[in-house]
C-alpha cells in the first residue's frame, strides 16, 4: 500500500527546543516552511489548533493559494462553529487548494483548554457532539437537497449549500483519541485514525481497537491510519543519542524557566486526555522501545501531545518506520524540534529509505499474490 508523509504547517518558528523569534502568523515563515515540505518529499502537512492560536483556516488558505501540490490537513474544534459553517468554510478551502483538503477533528483533551473559548461541555458530551458535528459535514459536502437536522447538539431546519468540495464525493475526515469514546466515535465516523508513537506492540492493540469499533459501527471499509514521532536524526548513532539528550535538557530548561508555561499545562500536574496518561505511563515504564522509540522527550513535556521520539541514523530511523508500516500504518507523521532544517532533513534522508523499502514490500506481495493467483488457476484447470 503507498505510504504518505505528513509534517508540521507551522506559522511561526517557535517551538519546545526553540523560542519563537517570529509573529505568531509569519507569512514568510509559513510559506518558508510548507515549501521545504513540498520540495523535500512530504505530502502534506497539519494546521494545528490551539485556543489562542492563529486561525488555521485562513492559514491554510493562504498557503493554498501560493504551492500547487502540497495537501493541507486542517485541525478543527467542533466548539469553535456551527457545523453548517463550517461545512462552508471547508468547501471553500477545497477548492481554493483544487482538492488538496482533509479535515481533522479535535474533540479536545483538556477542560480547561475548551473552556478558554466557552465550551464547557464534559469530555463524554463533547465527544457525542464531534460525532453528531462530523454526521452533519460530511451531509452538508454531499446533499444538493435541503434537509432538517434535530440532534443532541445541534438543530436547524431546511439547510442546503451552494459550495461543494472539488474531491469526490467529500474530503477524507480525520480523528485522533485513545479512550473508548475516542475509538468509537473515530471508529464510526473517520476516513483516518490518528495515534500518538507508542511501542509496536501498544500500537498493534490500539488499531485493533479502532478495527474493531468500525465494525462495531456497522463499517465494511476500515480507516486509515496514522502514526505520529517527533524524529531525532544524525549521521551516526553516536551522534544522534547525544543530539538526543541536549534536546530533552533543552526542554526541561525551558520548562523549568517557565518559556513554555504560557501555552501548556504544568508538568508535575496529571494530564486529562487518555492518550498523555498513555505517554507518560509508557515513559515510566521506560526509556527505550523497539528499534529507536525514546521516551524521555514525552515524559519531560508530561506527556504533551505527539512526544515520543525516534533516535538513530536516517536509516535506523527509517527502519523503525517501516516496523509501523509492517502493522498497518500508512501514514507516517513527523516533526523535528528544528522545525525547517529537520523537515528538511527528514525529507532527504528518511523518506526516500521509506518510500524505496516500501515499493520493495509491495512489488513482493504483488508478485506473491500474482503466484497464488497462477497455482489457483491451475487447480482450478486440473
Amino acid at each position: 500500500m503507498p505510504v504518505e508523509f505528513l509534517g508540521i504547517a507551522a506559522t511561526a518558528d517557535g517551538s519546545e527546543t526553540h523560542p519563537r523569534t517570529t509573529a505568531a502568523f509569519d507569512r514568510a515563515y509559513t510559506l518558508r516552511l510548507a515549501r521545504a515540505h513540498e520540495d523535500h518529499g512530504w505530502d502534506r502537512v497539519l494546521f494545528a489548533y490551539g485556543s489562542g492560536s492563529p486561525e488555521p483556516a485562513a492559514a491554510a488558505a493562504f498557503l493554498a493559494s501560493h504551492l500547487d501540490r502540497l495537501q493541507i490537513l486542517l485541525a478543527h474544534r467542533p466548539n469553535v462553529s456551527y457545523p453548517t459553517f463550517a461545512a462552508k468554510t471547508f468547501a471553500t478551502l477545497d477548492r481554493i487548494s483544487d482538492g488538496r483538503l482533509t479535515v481533522h477533528f479535535i474533540t479536545g483533551g483538556t477542560d480547561h483548554e475548551q473552556q478558554r473559548e466557552g465550551d464547557f461541555l464534559t469530555k463524554d458530551q463533547r465527544y457525542e457532539r464531534t460525532r453528531e458535528y462530523i454526521g452533519i459535514v460530511k451531509k452538508a459536502w454531499t446533499s444538493r437537497e435541503p434537509f432538517d437536522h434535530e440532534g443532541p447538539h445541534y438543530r436547524f431546519n431546511d439547510f442546503v449549500s451552494d459550495v461543494f468540495p472539488v474531491q469526490q464525493p467529500r474530503p477524507a475526515v480525520s480523528f485522533g483519541g485513545s479512550s473508548d469514546a475516542a475509538y468509537a466515535a473515530g471508529g464510526a465516523e473517520a476516513d483516518i485514525y490518528c495515534l500518538w508513537g507508542e511501542p509496536l506492540a501498544r500500537t498493534a492493540e490500539q488499531i485493533e481497537r479502532v478495527k474493531e469499533a468500525a465494525r462495531a459501527a456497522g463499517r465494511t471499509d476500515l480507516p486509515r491510519i496514522q502514526v505520529a514521532f517527533r524524529p531525532i536524526i544524525a549521521p551516526t548513532e553516536e551522534l544522534a543519542w547525544e543530539k538526543a539528550h541536549r534536546t530533552v535538557a533543552t526542554i526541561r530548561s525551558r520548562r523549568e524557566s517557565g518559556a513554555l508555561a504560557p501555552r501548556r499545562r504544568p508538568v508535575t500536574s496529571t494530564p486529562e486526555n487518555t492518550g498523555s496518561q498513555r505517554l507518560i505511563e509508557i515513559a515510566e515504564a521506560g526509556e527505550r522501545y523497539d528499534r529507536a522509540l525514546w521516551t524521555p522527550t514525552a515524559a519531560a513535556t508530561g506527556g504533551a501531545g505527539n512526544s515520543n521520539a525516534l533516535v538513530g541514523t536516517p536509516e535506523t530511523v527509517a527502519q523503525a518506520l517501516l516496523d509501523y508500516y509492517d502493522l498497518g500504518v500508512d501514514i507516517l507523521s513527523a516533526r523535528g524540534y528544528d522545525l525547517l532544517g529537520d523537515a528538511i532533513d527528514f525529507g532527504r534522508y528518511v523518506i526516500p529509505i521509506v518510500r524505496e523499502e516500501v515499493a520493495k514490500r509491495d512489488a513482493a506481495k504483488a508478485a506473491e499474490q500474482a503466484e497464488r493467483d497462477r497455482h489457483q488457476l491451475i487447480a482450478v484447470q486440473a
